[in-house]
This record gives C-alpha cells, structure tokens and sequence, in this order.
C-alpha cells in the first residue's frame, strides 16, 4: 500500500487529500498515468515528491512509501 497526498487544486479535482493504494506502481511515471487516467486530470506540470523528496517519473516506487503531487504555483 502507498499513501497519496494532493496540494492546491488537485485536491479539489480528485475530491479528496490523502488516498491509500493498495497496488503498488513500479514507477512515478506509472503512477501519474493512472491517476490521470482515473480522475481525467493533467499532471504533466506537477512535481511529485517521494517521502518528502522530490521524484523523477522513473523513480521506483515501494510499499510504504508517500507520494506527494505538487502543483506548480504563482504568486506575486
């Protein structure tokens, strides 16, 4: 199982903060292809963070771990 985490407004998008998954993806790459299949969102511009690291798509992923999806943010 891994948990996942969604920030801004993927929250919103998704419905939910925080998921568990029982499947295990191997990758990050992975991982977002679902999601986004899912829940028919777009995280190609989202920073992904592994255990409070941030994450390459080709990033393996393991039971236990935390992934956070970050969304790029503006401010001024």
């Amino acid at each position: 199982m891994i948990t996942l985490l969604f920030f801004a407004h993927l929250q919103e998008a998704i419905g939910q903060e925080r998921i568990e998954m029982q499947y295990v993806p191997q990758t990050v790459k992975e991982l977002k292809q679902q999601i986004e299949t899912r829940y028919g969102i777009d995280l190609r511009h989202v920073m992904v963070a592994v255990n409070e690291e941030y994450a390459r798509e080709e990033q393996q992923l393991k039971p236990g771990d935390t992934v956070a999806f970050i969304p790029p943010v503006s401010g001024g």
